[in-house]
């Protein structure tokens, strides 16, 4: 028995180790390089480095996270951009953003010559590959960079087809100046210096697009449209930026009171996106979905347009989609005070202000609607509910100015049939959306847009393709596609076939909980949170839990879990703001 015992532990302990050392395909998140000499003026080389890693990773057949959204991780976590961080820190990154590598490194210089260190660090199992050094003259840092990515590329997949001449030639040429700029501007803390070094990169290389979407933005930032939308309309469709530089054109139509302009443009980007739609081998067609912020933009300009039934669908989509947000369901009662649908507007508002208690342009509205809808007794109990935990003088003067509605009857009883809502008295109330939260789109986006990873796959056509093995992490990555779509079936059905072949797999209970989440079945949300953080601990995922928490009245289990999540993250701003909030708020607060 216990020689059985001694073989099956051997067993396994060789199993794992093959498992550890078998090459993989998965996602990337590159980390800023560490300025490892003495001379700071190279510093710019630590984000130069992780883009142009980024870059040939991508150029390369790989899926890789943006330097945008691995900012976005740094900001959640509180963390500054030139952060130096363990690995036990990336590592902890990294399962939150879901990625499966992560590529970190340092460089030093004499200012002639340059050396690269760079190693990858798989998450799951925790491995650490080895070291890739490589040392050239400084002027030669593409090519430098372009070995050392592959070096990490083919020795993370030892099946990784492309030899390294083939991998150089995937990679857009760039000019050593023109990038340079490039990345000063973006490490500028100034406008002015950002823009002139932007322009003097896009001036060097005028074919490239990353220059010319980072002015774009820089001018938005401004409420400059007129100089930002030249430079957006030089991104091209098949980047990856395009759809941010489509939407950022959008919002400027809108704020220059250009509803048709903007229409048209929300429109393309939908088809855009549906263009990019991409089979999954053994699955149907999974589109990519319109983003909840579009389909509110879009709303926006149709309602301006004076198509009111056409801007209400599109806000009940993203109202279904993203099931926090309170910005949706307000328009939303917006669109039905244009058409005098008082009971309607009052639903919409209510539904806002039970998603954000604690607005109060949400409450106010929520009592002018019901006011107008002569429900005066609700409207004066919603009054006391929002003095009571708002403030006596915290709602705004709202002012619902209404019209007859041409051959109305004006002696009707119900003059919720028989007024309209003026729309300009609504236009500076709407809720424009000016970010575009692009993770739930990135990857889909820029797996869709990868080049063919087989040097003869341009050859053979589309009859050749292999059929991708339907794994764990595949399935989840489409549930995760499902789910931002609202398609709660068919996210559940996968997140539960990536259990049935890895049990313990933390993001597949950690999609689940997120369908019962969002069905109200939040004892069931609480068990599937629970059984992800016994697999791998997370802040993202205790922050979760915190929530589920709050919706079940559960405070000081909220304030449990929220006080360990800062001590994984001491600077995770989501954490730290809910905390706040669990403290200021009285205990019978609901928090969003």
């Amino acid at each position: 028995m216990r020689r059985s015992l001694l073989f099956l532990c051997a067993h396994l302990v060789l199993s794992l180790l093959a498992r550890a050392q078998q090459p993989q395909q998965g996602l990337y998140v590159v980390f800023p390089f560490e300025n490892a000499g003495s001379s700071p003026r190279l510093d710019w080389l630590g984000e130069g480095l992780e883009e142009l890693t980024i870059q040939y990773l991508s150029d390369g057949g790989e899926q890789v996270y943006s330097h945008a959204g691995r900012a976005g991780e740094f900001e959640r976590y509180g963390l500054p951009a030139t952060a130096k961080l363990s690995r036990a820190t990336m590592l902890r990154i990294a399962q939150d953003l879901d990625a499966d590598f992560v590529v970190f490194g340092s460089f030093n210089s004499d200012g002639t010559t340059l050396t690269v260190n760079s190693r990858v660090l798989r998450v799951d199992p925790p491995a650490l590959l080895p070291l890739v050094k490589e040392t050239a003259p400084l002027s030669s840092l593409m090519e430098l960079q372009t070995g050392v990515v592959w070096k990490l590329v083919s020795a993370n997949e030892r099946s990784y087809p492309l030899a390294l001449k083939e991998f150089a030639k995937a990679q857009r040429p760039l000019r050593l100046d023109a990038f340079e700029h490039f990345v000063r501007g973006l490490l500028a803390n100034e406008d002015e210096a950002r823009l002139r070094e932007l322009k003097e990169a896009a001036r060097l290389e005028t074919n490239w697009p990353d220059p010319a979407f980072a002015l774009g933005e820089t001018y938005a930032s401004r409420n400059d449209c007129n100089s930002a939308l030249p430079w957006f309309a030089r991104v091209p469709k098949a980047h990856q930026r395009y759809v941010e530089a489509a939407f950022a054109v959008g919002v400027c139509r809108l704020q220059l009171n250009q509803p048709d302009k903007a229409a048209e443009t929300y429109i393309a980007l939908e088809d855009s996106l549906r263009e990019r739609t991409k089979r999954d081998p053994g699955a149907a067609v999974v589109a990519i979905p319109d983003p909840p912020e579009v389909l509110n933009n879009l709303a926006i300009a149709l309602a301006r347009q004076g198509n009111v039934q056409a801007a209400l669908a599109d806000l009940r989509r993203a109202t279904d989609m993203d099931p926090d947000e309170d910005d949706y369901p307000f328009n939303l009662g917006l669109m039905s005070l244009r058409t005098g649908e008082f009971a309607n507007a009052a639903a919409s508002f209510r539904e806002a202000s039970e998603r954000e208690p604690d607005n109060p342009e949400d409450r106010a509205f929520l009592i002018q609607s019901l006011e107008k809808a002569g429900k005066k007794t609700e409207a004066e109990e919603e009054r006391e509910a929002a003095a009571e935990a708002l403030g006596p003088n915290a709602l705004p003067a709202v002012h619902i100015e209404t019209k007859a509605e041409p051959g109305a009857n004006a002696n009707k009883a119900d003059t919720s049939k028989t007024e309209l809502v003026k729309g300009d008295a609504l236009s500076h109330h709407e809720r424009l959306k000016t970010d575009l939260d692009i993770a739930p789109l990135r990857l889909e986006i820029e797996s869709s847009a990868l080049p063919s990873r087989s040097p003869d796959a341009a050859a053979s056509g589309p009859a050749s393709a292999a059929v991708v093995e339907q794994t764990p992490v595949t399935r989840i990555r489409r549930a995760r596609q499902e789910l931002s779509v609202g398609r709660l079936d068919a996210a559940e059905a996968d997140f539960g076939a990536a259990l049935a072949s890895d049990p313990s797999n933390a993001l597949a209970h950690r999609g689940l909980a997120e369908v019962a989440h969002r069905r109200g079945r939040l004892d069931v949300a609480v068990k599937e949170l629970q059984a992800s953080l016994a697999s791998r601990d997370s802040a993202q995922v205790r922050t979760m839990l915190a929530k589920v928490y709050l919706d079940q009245k559960k405070f000081d289990l909220a304030r449990t879990e929220l006080e360990r999540v800062l001590k994984l993250a001491p600077n995770y701003t989501e954490a730290k703001v809910l905390l706040d909030h669990l403290q200021n708020s009285k205990p019978s607060s609901t928090i969003h």
